[in-house]
């Protein structure tokens, strides 16, 4: 068996992202129709979120299938050297997010607020997703600065 050239895979991965973002248009369409649909405000929030993302997805799978059709993307040492010092500010406010989310999810716990855990449980997830997207530029910038 033949292995894949380095353009075969990318033009896999191009068709993969743009196949991804017809699902993401779906999905905005879908979010959209439930909020219609719905005169909870949970529900209509959940959607919202859900929206918001998937065009924001849809934003990223753009970024990748571009950068091997169109224009590569690059960031060099300057890029992230120019911006560390309020990245590192910021990685230590998403952590101070959490630790406050959770203190005050413990505070709560027991006292049948649903519908109030449920959405501090999704901000919790979220600032955790912020913090795990930090995390992995600062994986980027040590492999930039092996020595950092």
């Amino acid at each position: 068996m033949a292995r894949e050239s380095g353009k075969e895979i990318q033009e896999r991965l191009i068709q993969k992202m743009r196949t991804w973002q017809k699902i993401e248009d779906t999905s905005v369409s879908s979010t959209a129709k439930i909020m219609e649909k719905s005169d909870n405000p949970i529900i209509k929030m959940v959607m919202e979120i859900i929206h918001n993302d998937s065009k924001m997805h849809y934003r990223v799978q753009d970024m990748i299938a571009n950068s091997l059709e169109k224009e590569a993307i690059t960031m060099t040492p300057d890029d992230l050297g120019q911006v560390w010092s309020s990245i590192e500010k910021h990685i230590e406010m998403e952590t101070q997010m959490v630790s406050y989310v959770e203190e005050t999810l413990s505070e709560i716990e027991g006292r049948r607020m649903l519908t109030q855990e449920y959405l501090l449980r999704y901000l919790k997830a979220d600032e955790m997703k912020h913090d795990a997207l930090l995390s992995l530029l600062e994986s980027v910038k040590k492999g930039m600065y092996p020595y950092a």
